[in-house]
């Protein structure tokens, strides 16, 4: 994309502070989970979580937008790409390690949640094993409170490594990081701090009993969920329900827009059954909340995030 005026000189400031590590005009399907997103504009890949701060601090300086790209689950990114620079986080250290205070398993933000699982269960550490079948990073899922089979992030965090805008680097407990469902202080102010670690807390028990709950909870994932590109559960579960059941029963099951389709062995989850484009599956969104809406009176609200340039406004995206 071509920027001119005071945008064209941010940029060339940005390609001179990254010498040649900034990309331009990259497709972000091949970092999605769901294997949709147009181009962003400009690509910058850091392999560590010092990369990672020191890439916001140089991108919050010159005022350049940038949002942070992990493993690409729960996320759509339009058809029309992303504006700005995204920076994709493949910062994957994860060390135990034990303490005064007990176990601890730390992790970058851009490893994977589900591996830090596995890693502690080899080690007969418990305490994450909610988390085998999570997708994407340890990043993602703290800013989003990803959690399944009973537990999640908020049940199991000691600290994270918060970088702010300001340029002050925190330790922030648990307790501090204002968590709901599937949300953080960091979800509901975006853009004015990164996650650039996290440590959980973990206890002791036998590699044996932690593998076999491991193995237990993969086995139930993957009878309940489908296989295939998805971005996870698309829809919140409402108070005392399901979105899955609410969308099964609005008859949705099967339904396709081009190549994107409602799973028939989860409502909850839409399928990009190949070539699937980022309005396919919008399409298929806001049928399902009308469908639901009609059939049961119930607002589905988005669990997934809407990302980049779309035509249309985002008004039913709730």
């Amino acid at each position: 994309m071509t920027h001119g005026g005071a945008a064209g000189r941010k940029i060339d400031t940005v390609r001179r502070e990254f010498a040649g590590r900034l990309r331009e005009e990259v497709p972000l399907s091949r970092h999605t989970s769901c294997r949709i997103g147009g181009p962003a504009d400009y690509l910058l890949v850091v392999r560590s979580s010092h990369e990672l701060a020191d890439a916001a601090r140089r991108l919050w300086g010159l005022d350049i937008p940038f949002r942070i790209l992990g493993g690409g689950s729960n996320v759509l990114i339009s058809d029309r790409g992303v504006r700005g620079v995204v920076v994709l986080n493949q910062g994957k250290q994860i060390r135990f390690r034990e303490t005064e205070a007990g176990l601890r398993g730390w992790a970058e933000s851009g490893a994977s949640i589900g591996t830090l699982s596995r890693l502690a269960a080899e080690r007969g550490w418990a305490g994450m094993e909610w988390a085998v079948s999570v997708p994407g990073t340890v990043g993602g899922a703290l800013v989003g409170n990803a959690g399944a089979h009973g537990g999640d992030v908020a049940g199991s965090l000691d600290v994270a490594e918060i970088l702010h805008r300001d340029g002050r680097l925190e330790s922030v407990p648990a307790e501090k990081m204002e968590f709901g469902y599937r949300q953080s202080w960091i979800k509901r102010r975006p853009g004015g701090a990164v996650v650039l670690s996290a440590s959980f807390r973990l206890t002791p028990s036998s590699p044996a009993e932690v593998r076999a709950r491991v193995a237990e909870l993969v086995a139930q994932r993957q009878r309940a969920q489908p296989p295939g590109a998805s971005l996870g559960s698309m829809f919140r579960n409402p108070p005392g329900d399901f979105a899955g059941r609410l969308i099964e029963d609005a008859g949705l099951m099967g339904v396709q827009r081009g190549a994107a389709q409602i799973s028939t062995q989860h409502a909850n989850f839409f399928l990009n059954r190949g070539g699937a484009t980022a309005e396919d599956v919008w399409e298929l969104i806001q049928e399902a909340r009308r469908q639901v809406r009609a059939k049961s009176g119930v607002e589905l609200e988005l669990e997934i995030e809407r990302v980049g340039e779309w035509e249309t406004d985002g008004s039913e995206a709730k």
